[in-house]
C-alpha cells in the first residue's frame, strides 16, 4: 500500500497554473484538483504509485541534500506515515527547498505526506544513508 498526498494553498494573488507547474516540476500525480476552501483554496494532488516520488528522488541527488531530508523523513515518521514541508517558490525552479516553519514560505508550503505500509523502505530508496554526501548504496525503488 502506498499513497502520496500533496497539499498547498492557491492563494488569490497566485496563477492557480504556476501552482500546479510547482507542484508537477517535484511529483508526478495520479490526480490533481483546486478545492475552494476558506480563507484559501486548495490544491490536493494524490497518487497511489511509488514512482510518482521519481523527480524527487532525482532532486535530491542533484542539490546534495540527502542527508537533510533524510533526517527529516525520519524525524517527522509516525507510524506508516512520514511528512515534510517544501518551498512553493522553491518548487517552482524545479528545487526541493525544505519548510520548517510555515513563515520560511511566503506563499504557503507545499505539504507532502507519504503513506505505506512500508515506509521505511521508501525512506532509504528517496534518501539512503551518505558518507560524505554519497548514498552508501541506492536501492531499486521498492515495490509496494
Amino acid at each position: 500500500m502506498f499513497m502520496l498526498t500533496v497539499t498547498c494553498e492557491v492563494r488569490p494573488t497566485e496563477d492557480k497554473d504556476k501552482v500546479i507547474k510547482a507542484v508537477t516540476n517535484l511529483f508526478n500525480l495520479d490526480k490533481i484538483e483546486i478545492v475552494e476552501d476558506y480563507p484559501y483554496n486548495r490544491l490536493v494532488g494524490e497518487s497511489s504509485r511509488v514512482e510518482s516520488l521519481i523527480k524527487l528522488h532525482r532532486i535530491l541527488r542533484q542539490e546534495r541534500i540527502l542527508d537533510t531530508f533524510r533526517s527529516v523523513l525520519l524525524s517527522n515518521k509516525v507510524g506508516n506515515m512520514t511528512e515534510f514541508k517544501l518551498n512553493k517558490q522553491g518548487a517552482y525552479v524545479g528545487r526541493a527547498t525544505l519548510v520548517t516553519l510555515d513563515s520560511e514560505s511566503p506563499l504557503g508550503p507545499i505539504v507532502v505526506r507519504i503513506v505505506s505500509d512500508k515506509i521505511d523502505e521508501i525512506i532509504d530508496w528517496l534518501a539512503p544513508k551518505t558518507v560524505r554526501g554519497h548514498p552508501t548504496q541506492e536501492k531499486s525503488v521498492p515495490r509496494v
